[in-house]
């Protein structure tokens, strides 16, 4: 439920619109809704601007889109992450032409037709690889749901440092810069030496043995020498995105 539900809500019972009967009911499940599987957070996009996530990995179809169908009914839209198609198909049955799929970021974006998200600002969206683009996609979807303009900028790794630098104006534009990439993990590093903005780096699990499925891309991370440059999870694209929308939209 958002500041503006509540708003109307008060202001229906005001005018005698809508008895305080049916005020208390629309407020009864405030700030939870429980469920058999799951407490939904109700309020999330009250506290926080965007309702709850779906983390839909170890979840069976029937959970996902219950919860879904929760969230969209107090927030007006939905995102899901760590979706495979099947869950996406059990969810379209349910939410039809408002229900988007994103193939490479495993995302489902449950739109509202009446209440397109307004996008501000600015954040790139940069991989060191093109085998890490499944991770920068989920970061861009997040990014661009909760409320950001995104540029995507892909294959731009350290291994042909020009090609990073052939976007370097376009890179310098954004108010946020994610870089993702997985082996050695150094874009992120030289992208900070370049910028005046904060960087959000985000391992991925792609590499050969001694990458230790992120490890070592978490690590040349952590360690960054650039001052700029902080630290999701392995393949955490989505805290990358959520993170930088919210940096992207300080006033």
């Amino acid at each position: 439920m958002r500041e503006f539900d509540i708003n109307k809500i008060l202001a229906e019972v005001r005018s005698g619109k809508m008895s305080v009967a049916k005020a208390a009911e629309a407020f009864k499940h405030l700030p939870v809704k429980s469920m058999d599987f799951a407490n939904v957070d109700t309020h999330r996009a009250l506290r926080s601007g965007f309702p709850e996530v779906v983390f839909c990995q170890g979840k069976t179809k029937e959970q996902v889109t219950a919860i879904m169908q929760e969230i969209v009914k107090h927030s007006g839209y939905c995102l899901g992450t760590r979706a495979g198609i099947d869950i996406f198909k059990a969810v379209k049955r349910t939410f039809g032409k408002k229900a988007e799929y994103n193939k490479l970021a495993r995302t489902i974006l449950i739109k509202n037709p009446s209440k397109q998200i307004k996008k501000t600002g600015l954040v790139a969206v940069l991989t060191a690889g093109t085998s890490d683009i499944p991770v920068a996609e989920e970061a861009a979807v997040t990014a661009e749901a909760t409320g950001s303009n995104v540029v995507r900028i892909y294959d731009v790794g350290v291994a042909g440092i020009h090609r990073l630098f052939r976007n370097y104006d376009r890179i310098r534009e954004a108010n946020v810069i994610i870089a993702v990439a997985g082996m050695e993990g150094a874009l992120p590093s030289v992208v900070g030496g370049l910028v005046d903005k904060p960087v959000i780096a985000v391992p991925t699990s792609i590499g050969y043995g001694a990458n230790f499925g992120g490890v070592s891309a978490l690590l040349t991370m952590l360690n960054s020498c650039a001052s700029n440059v902080v630290t999701v999870n392995i393949d955490n694209g989505f805290g990358a995105g959520y993170t930088a929308s919210i940096i992207n939209k300080l006033k």
